[in-house]
């Protein structure tokens, strides 16, 4: 595709998808403060983002509004089909140095990947970079509930030895249950909830607030992850305690307030 900055050329790595529905959820707790992020205005279908190197191997993520092309793309990519991704220039919203996620492939015939110059893409930002892995915090409290999710056949069978008394008992849980039954009587920021497929008429709960993250199957089980306890997750119990809100209630009804995938 064309560069919109210099007219050179961007080879193509991967792209996806920031929208309110579906975003990486190593970018923010919900859509705006993803967008925030990467300096773009939270546009109410949305955006794609298409990460590449141009001929000097630098790295470059162009934000385009045409999601429909990117979510082809990428659609295409996952049955294992060849798509030329090639966004029209009055798609391109912005050019950024650098990239957002972790990515472990290059474009061959071209230098190794590296971030271009500080200011090079006009914006006077440091480049995009993936962020450290090496410390707890939110970012990594949200990919924790990403690979639960990934994972959700070993996660739902797991059983706390104490029939979860301990994840009961802790007050982060207790908070974090508290503001998402808040979610769904006064709608949080778009992305905060989101529910994908799961099959069998099931759906996958992505929940998100100041300090915990929750992942959930619609009637099944619920886990959080919370800034406090690095590493923790509190499997959450189904019923009985009556400081907390009845899970499958809660689910059903975060599902209903959810955005979901066009």
């Amino acid at each position: 595709m064309s560069d919109e900055e210099d007219g050179g050329s961007l080879y193509v790595l991967t792209a996806v998808l920031l929208t309110p529905a579906q975003f990486p959820s190593i970018l923010g707790d919900d859509f705006p403060e993803a967008c925030s992020l990467l300096g773009v205005p939270p546009a109410p279908d949305g955006y794609g983002l298409v990460l590449g190197q141009d001929e000097e191997g630098a790295r470059w993520t162009v934000v385009v509004d045409d999601v429909s092309l990117v979510a082809m793309a990428i659609a295409s990519w996952d049955c294992g089909m060849d798509y030329d991704l090639s966004p029209d220039e009055q798609s391109i919203v912005v050019s950024l140095a650098g990239w957002p996620l972790e990515l472990a492939v290059a474009t061959a015939g071209i230098p190794e990947p590296h971030d271009p110059e500080q200011g090079a893409d006009g914006t006077g930002r440091v480049p995009l970079a993936p962020p450290s892995a090496e410390s707890w915090g939110p970012v990594q409290r949200r990919m924790g509930a990403d690979q639960i999710a990934r994972e959700w056949a070993d996660w739902s069978e797991r059983e706390p030895e104490d029939g979860g008394a301990a994840a009961a008992a802790h007050p982060g849980l207790a908070r974090a249950l508290k503001e998402a039954l808040e979610y769904t009587q006064s709608p949080p920021p778009p992305g905060r909830v989101r529910s994908s497929f799961a099959g069998e008429e099931a759906r996958t709960l992505r929940v998100d607030g100041p300090g915990w993250s929750l992942v959930a199957r619609t009637a099944g089980a619920a886990f959080v992850l919370l800034d406090e306890e690095p590493g923790e997750v509190l499997q959450v119990p189904r019923d009985g305690d009556p400081e907390l809100p009845e899970l499958a209630g809660l689910l059903a009804a975060l599902d209903r307030v959810a955005v979901r995938p066009v």
